[in-house]
């Protein structure tokens, strides 16, 4: 006689399912979305450990019946696949075929057991840096994109599902995607999980209880782990939040993208492992990664330590005292508006010179501009003013990317603001980013979105100034320089820089 969903009383460690074949030894977690316990289980048959995803629920209950048999299909499925980031399935089970009806249990997977560590223990004491979070990362993402091209839905797109391995890789532990799961859902999973190692906090529904969600903007959308920890790099925060968005709007669609993204940094990381270290002069300790040994009290070097420390404290002092004079001169700046794309205003600086008095034809300044960006990730925001200071010796520059836009975001922009309505015939762009592609949009105001401003010039930029001719437009207070193509300096570095703006009055 079938029992109801939630009485399970053979699923506890020691007990014994599947037949009395397999002896429970400790759950390892719970996908509360399919109703599955992820357990740690001993073959008696074949005598060694393996991994159970455990289906629950009421053979009377047809839909939840229906939902087992198609997850237990798809991880039958996957046997055939096999990759160093996915644990092989080896069995698949169903009532009245390895499972006793009295069980309460509707279907089970069974896979090799993954000798390591679980995913949360990794993250227990607190996120990982960049480098490590990509290292373990890239197997379980070329596992997925090798299951994709094969036509398979993994499911890894559940925490407790992943594993650490004794060397250092990330891996699907506990297969059997969702019924309804598609090739998106892994996409958004390997983003969750990358999301998961930089910050702590899981950023997709139904993830395992205890973990701290992840924050959201007042858009909804999940808040970039660069704002959460300013040291991360630009690329991995943004290909994190983009794994989890619509692809409707940006979103990124394939692991190949997260993937190159996960190189690249690796690649950087490893240039940066080929500086030496600095040498013991006094111990042959080359190879001591850590010790926990206490350091040896040395009285020269605790006075070194207190004279760099009183060093250290004039000079900061001598900072804030600095800071104090220059802060008044920020109280005159606007703050920018919430909603829609981020907008970072900054007052453009006059370098001891005063701002031309608009004219009816020639040059006319922005009373003030920043940088426009629909991603909420600006780049060098407070760079933005140099752009209109007429001194072409400073310089605003955009963050450098891995991969040509519009693959992390659709691209970039200066947004300037002026005291009245203008009609612009050019805007002149000193620059040494050869073939940086602009467009000049105007908007009808600073947070607009992107699709509401219209284009009235485009070009591509030389190396020292380019005059962009507009288009015939009606007199507008807020005009944006939007880059849709940067300047690409080989090996994976895509980056320009904008030294001064001209704009020029119409007639």
């Amino acid at each position: 006689m079938p029992v109801s969903s939630g009485v399970h009383a053979a699923l506890v460690p020691g007990g014994v399912i599947g037949n009395g074949r397999y002896r429970l030894l400790a759950k390892s977690g719970a996908d509360d979305r399919s109703n599955a316990e992820l357990w740690r289980a001993r073959d008696g048959q074949l005598n060694r450990d393996v991994a159970l995803t455990v289906l629950l629920g009421d053979l009377a209950d047809n839909d939840a019946a229906a939902r087992a048999r198609r997850t237990v299909e798809r991880a039958m499925h996957a046997a055939s696949f096999t990759h160093p980031g996915v644990s092989r399935v080896i069995d698949v089970l169903t009532p009245g075929t390895g499972i006793r009806p009295d069980e309460g249990i509707l279907g089970m997977v069974v896979a090799e057991w993954t000798q390591g560590t679980d995913l949360m223990d990794l993250i227990a004491e607190g996120p990982l840096p960049a480098g490590a979070a990509t290292r373990l990362l890239e197997p379980l993402g070329a596992a997925i994109e090798g299951a994709h091209h094969a036509g398979l839905v993994l499911g890894a797109d559940h925490p407790q599902r992943i594993r650490v391995t004794s060397d250092g890789r990330l891996r699907l532990a506990f297969p059997g995607p969702r019924p309804d799961a598609i090739a998106r859902d892994d996409v958004k999973g390997l983003g969750a999980i990358l999301y998961l190692l930089l910050t702590g906090r899981w950023a997709l529904p139904g993830g395992p209880s205890g973990v701290p969600v992840a924050p959201t903007g007042p858009d909804g959308t999940v808040v970039a782990p660069s704002a959460l920890h300013p040291y991360l790099p630009h690329e991995l925060s943004s290909v994190a939040v983009r794994s989890l968005e619509d692809t409707s709007v940006g979103g990124i669609r394939t692991s190949a993208a997260i993937l190159q993204v996960l190189d690249q940094i690796a690649a950087e990381e490893a240039e940066t492992a080929l500086i030496p270290a600095v040498a013991s002069s006094s111990r042959n300790d080359d190879q001591v990664v850590w010790t926990t040994q206490r350091p040896v009290q040395d009285k020269q070097q605790k006075k070194k330590l207190w004279i760099s420390v009183a060093v250290l404290a004039i000079a900061t002092l001598a900072v804030i005292v600095w800071l104090s004079v220059q802060i008044v001169g920020f109280f005159s700046d606007e703050p920018s508006r919430g909603g829609g794309p981020t907008v970072v205003v900054g007052q453009p600086g006059s370098n001891g010179q005063t701002a031309p008095t608009p004219t009816p034809a020639g040059p006319v300044q922005p009373g003030q501009i920043g940088v426009y960006d629909v991603t909420n990730q600006p780049d060098n925001a407070n760079q933005a003013s140099r752009a209109v200071d007429n001194n072409a010796n400073t310089f605003w520059r955009t963050d450098n990317y891995f991969q040509q836009f519009p693959a992390l975001k659709p691209g970039i922009g200066l947004m300037a603001s002026f005291a009245e309505p203008v009609r612009l015939a050019s805007v002149t762009i000193t620059s040494p980013s050869e073939k940086t592609h602009v467009q000049i949009r105007v908007a009808s105001s600073l947070d607009a979105p992107l699709e509401e401003t219209k284009i009235i010039g485009e070009g591509d930029l030389s190396n020292g100034q380019t005059q962009i001719q507009l288009g015939e437009h009606e007199p507008t207070g807020h005009v944006l320089i939007w880059i849709t193509q940067l300047t690409n300096a080989g090996g994976g570095k895509n980056q320009s820089e904008i030294r001064e703006i001209l704009y020029t009055r119409a007639q």
